[in-house]
């Protein structure tokens, strides 16, 4: 058994991080490979952080392509082969005529939701415009949603089961840019990365849309640092470059946006 108590101590995603111990054990035991449901930005880096000290178990993630924000584990013995091919993942397709009522990404999730699926075995969701959205989920859940997913809004849609090299991945855009700040404020670093005024910077903050290495920071205040990544939803995300202090005590910041 692994030491539970020791792997849950400080973390902020308690119930998934004790859900991976639980498949882990179960790993040990069976001697097999064993899968995660799908797991957030935070959770997956509480899990990498907390299992790389282990030596009885390893962990390869997946979520469909390198970008995927959503991503599951394939977990077994440290004495079996593993690599992230053996991740089980399934794409579908999800078609219909979106041009007279556009479908958002949190439309294609209620309606996944709404035909009875958890949210755990739902990666990620690629919405194409009008011609509808690519979802990647656990493979068992294929069959179930090939027949369920009827509707979407008020269209109607047919779904199956397509290759994961279909999937229509957009490769993000990279900008580097150089910005000089009095501080390493979040609301300073994350406007001028951004492109985004100080005080909507500030409302964004204190509204809960900006993460910091995929956790939730709700003040403007907080300091950020080289190797930082800060995302808000829609937007894309910052990386926090080298940082230099000028003469006059100001932060010369290398950036990098991803949109």
């Amino acid at each position: 058994m692994l030491p539970r108590d020791e792997l849950l101590k400080g973390v902020e995603n308690r119930e998934s991080v004790s859900r991976v111990i639980d498949q882990a054990d179960q790993a040990i035991k069976t001697w097999e490979v064993v899968y995660s449901d799908f797991l957030s930005p935070p959770e997956l880096a509480e899990v990498k952080e907390k299992f790389s000290r282990l030596s009885e178990v390893h962990l390869v993630m997946g979520g469909g392509y390198p970008q995927a924000e959503r991503q599951r584990f394939a977990i077994a013995r440290m004495e079996l082969p593993l690599t992230p091919e053996q991740v089980e993942l399934a794409a579908l397709e999800i078609t219909g005529n979106f041009l007279f009522d556009p479908a958002t990404h949190r439309d294609f999730l209620g309606a996944i939701l709404g035909a009875g699926i958890v949210r755990d075995k739902v990666g990620d969701i690629i919405v194409l415009g009008e011609r509808g959205a690519q979802a990647i989920v656990a493979p068992e859940m294929v069959d179930f949603l090939s027949m369920s997913l009827i509707q979407v809004r008020s269209v109607p849609v047919k779904t199956r089961q397509i290759p994961l090299n279909e999937l229509k991945i957009r490769e993000p855009k990279k900008k580097d840019l150089v910005t000089v700040e009095a501080s390493m404020r979040l609301d300073a670093i994350a406007s001028a990365g951004f492109g985004m005024s100080r005080n909507k910077m500030v409302d964004c903050i204190e509204s809960g849309d900006v993460r910091v290495n995929w956790k939730e920071i709700t003040s403007a205040s907080h300091l950020v640092k080289a190797g930082d990544l800060i995302a808000i939803r829609g937007k894309g995300r910052v990386e926090v470059g080298e940082v230099a202090v000028t003469k006059k005590d100001r932060y010369r910041v290398q950036l990098t946006r991803y949109v």
